[in-house]
């Protein structure tokens, strides 16, 4: 992958995304400067924390953070493409102490993360992240877009200080079908991220 840090430069953009297989090499030789944190909101976090780290101690200008991944939804069809504005938590339940489900305890941050909208041009929705593969209906709870790190991204985007922007492809339906469906699914899904990614503005 393109590793700007190599050169010296810190890219005015970071494009973050869990696997190198939902790219399939396609942004790559876009150009774009790529970090693959791993699956999950741990991985997620740190993945990113650590590369933002390198702007803050070099003095630079946060960049933006653009985020695409693959995700489930009992609503949309497989095969949609979709900008993501609104973050949340679906595995965050500390309600036994009377918390809200998806309210971190005693966290200054919202418990839903809204961000300024960049893709004009695609349908947007709010995207419930977890750390679990969505298979059935309890993973969904009422959600329309579901993955596993949109929120950790954005939160962590919050704390530096860096404007994040999400886009998602639907690759299944978050039932008992979607891991098949997932993996048929990633031909068409970095195929749709290296179309967008040539549409963003820099």
């Amino acid at each position: 992958m393109p590793n700007s840090r190599a050169r010296g430069v810190l890219p005015d953009h970071l494009v973050a995304m869990a696997l190198p297989m939902e790219s399939r090499g396609l942004l790559e030789r876009a150009g774009a400067p790529l970090l693959y944190t791993g699956v999950g909101k741990v991985l997620a976090a740190m993945s990113l924390s650590r590369r933002l780290a390198d702007y803050r101690h070099a003095g630079a200008q946060r960049p933006l953070v653009v985020n695409f991944g693959t995700a489930g939804s009992r609503t949309l069809a497989a095969g949609t493409l979709v900008a993501c504005d609104r973050f949340t938590q679906r595995d965050m339940d500390v309600s036994g102490l009377g918390f809200a489900i998806g309210e971190t305890p005693y966290d200054e941050a919202p418990t839903v993360l809204a961000v300024p909208r960049l893709f004009h041009d695609l349908p947007h929705y709010a995207c419930s992240t977890g750390d679990s593969f969505a298979t059935h209906e309890h993973a969904i709870e009422g959600n329309v877009i579901v993955d596993m790190e949109a929120f950790a991204l954005a939160r962590v985007c919050l704390a530096e200080g860096a404007r994040f922007a999400c886009a998602k492809f639907v690759t299944d339906g978050a039932n008992s079908a979607a891991a098949d469906d997932w993996r048929t699914g990633l031909d068409d899904a970095a195929s749709a991220f290296a179309q967008l990614y040539a549409t963003l503005p820099r």
